[in-house]
């Protein structure tokens, strides 16, 4: 066996073969191993137990081989064997032919299936993989009133059908590589040619090249190795279960990444652009409205309570004055109790099983809630307060950044806490400096509010209608930047 290069050749002796791919698996239990005779001479057909379409291997590839060996079709010749066995004995797609014991190991790691023949020095790889997964299902962390019920799942290759499904345009360009050095997971990286900007592309590429790691088991793994800045706590890529907006997929997962992206994109949905235009305006507005609630609801509470009486209505003050009465803790102690509980009831939520972290979720928050208010340790308006936020968070559609607004509700409700109104504005002003420098693959991550494009504004705050909607976004620098022309061609 010839091993002066980096990676080992295959012998013309298949028994010498055969013992280093069992060698090379660990003597695995799952390594099946076939032997067919094939006239004079011997043929291996290596596979692992569940990963392949073991009807499929049966019926096209070992049955033709034995019915062949039996008629003695092949005449005694040196070379042309395995051309024999390509195009008159094998139905299946054949993928390569190879003699290097590498591109062996991963194709049968994969679920395809490696032909050996003795007698010769190169193995044909035959695509049969068919690994156990679930179904196409509806998303479960998008769910939407209108829209596609179908949603990505575990398998890559499904998920890029779906994606075919969705854009039939002969553009629209896969280009695969491996990822992680023991798990080698197939990843995709989506894109229109003609659309997408190369630069952008290229840089895409260029970071997942500098990936190092064992595996991936998510795709949040290869979101954190490639984002513009670790250090913030907004999202620089978007992950997603529906195929109707996609751009890099990971074998393993159902969460794909799109990229790059913006503050804007991650509080907007698909759904805006399935209902009307004034339909999807008012909701997008209402979302817009579910942000500000979530940051600074419980901010201005501290703040006035704390600082500014006087600017609270006189019958609200009196009242909100009667519900605090007996209550030990200062408004930002307060606020922070229910808010820290709230977090942890929904954190608890997530992790249970379904039922039961439904149950927790809702029956958790009202009894804590109402035993909190009769113990005197909170005042009612908190827990109303708290609540409102808690539903306003989960009007957020991206996950990921309903977190980041999390996260920033508690340095907000600190800075009231010291400065008053004062303290939000310097935190506001803050945040805003923190997404002026944010960048997405090159992209600012607070277009199109700054760089200031008008001409995308018409699908901001409100989304105009269809018709008129006719560009692409100015900040994602397309290099097609009208979404049809007059001939209808994209």
């Amino acid at each position: 066996m010839n091993t002066s290069g980096q990676s080992p050749l295959l012998s013309t002796t298949l028994g010498q073969n055969l013992r280093f791919i069992r060698q090379k698996l660990s003597e695995s239990g799952d390594l099946t191993i076939q032997n067919v005779q094939f006239g004079h001479r011997v043929a291996s057909i290596i596979t692992l137990d569940g990963l392949n379409d073991i009807y499929a291997i049966q019926k096209h590839l070992v049955q033709p081989l034995q019915l062949g060996g039996r008629e003695s079709v092949l005449q005694d010749r040196s070379g042309g064997w395995l051309d024999e066995i390509e195009t008159r004995f094998i139905s299946l797609p054949v993928l390569k032919r190879t003699n290097e014991w590498d591109e062996i190991v991963a194709a049968v790691l994969a679920g395809d299936a490696a032909l050996l023949l003795d007698g010769e020095d190169r193995a044909l790889l035959i695509k049969s993989r068919n690994p156990p997964g679930r179904a196409i299902e509806e998303p479960k962390t998008e769910a939407l009133v209108r829209g596609p019920r179908e949603g990505f799942t575990e398998n890559i290759s499904a998920n890029m059908t779906l994606v075919r499904k969705q854009i039939r345009d002969p553009n629209l360009t896969f280009d695969t590589v491996l990822v992680g050095r023991r798990s080698r997971q197939t990843l995709a990286v989506a894109y229109i040619d003609g659309i997408a900007h190369p630069e952008i592309v290229k840089e895409v590429k260029r970071r997942l090249e500098s990936l190092d790691v064992d595996a991936a088991p998510e795709s949040g793994t290869i979101e954190q190795w490639i984002e513009d800045s670790f250090l913030s706590p907004f999202p620089q890529i978007l992950h997603t279960e529906r195929p109707d907006k996609v751009a890099l997929l990971l074998e393993g997962t159902p969460f794909v990444l799109l990229l790059p992206t913006t503050l804007v994109s991650l509080i907007q949905s698909p759904e805006d652009y399935y209902e009307r235009w004034i339909i999807g305006s008012l909701i997008r507005t209402l979302r817009y409205a579910a942000v500000l609630v979530t940051l600074l609801l419980p901010a201005l509470y501290v703040a006035l309570i704390s600082f500014h009486q006087g600017m609270i209505p006189f019958k609200l003050a009196f009242s909100i004055a009667a519900t605090r009465e007996g209550v030990p803790f200062p408004a930002v102690v307060e606020a922070l109790l229910m808010e820290g509980t709230f977090e942890l009831l929904r954190e608890a939520g997530i992790r249970l099983p379904k039922p039961i972290g439904q149950t927790i979720g809702i029956v958790g928050g009202l009894v804590i809630g109402e035993a909190a208010v009769q113990a005197g340790i909170v005042s009612p308006v908190m827990v109303i307060i708290v609540s409102i936020t808690a539903i306003s968070s989960f009007a957020i559609p991206a996950y990921s950044v309903g977190i980041a607004f999390r996260i920033l509700r508690f340095a907000v409700i600190l800075a009231a806490s010291i400065f008053g109104l004062y303290g939000i504005v310097l935190a506001m002003i803050t945040i805003c400096i923190h997404l002026l420098r944010l960048y997405s693959f090159g992209v600012p991550y607070s277009a199109p509010y700054a760089p200031t494009l008008k001409s995308d504004w018409r699908d901001l705050f409100i989304r105009a209608p269809i018709t008129l909607l006719t560009g692409r976004p100015r900040f994602m620098q397309t290099k097609n930047p009208v979404r049809a022309d007059k001939e209808g061609e994209p």
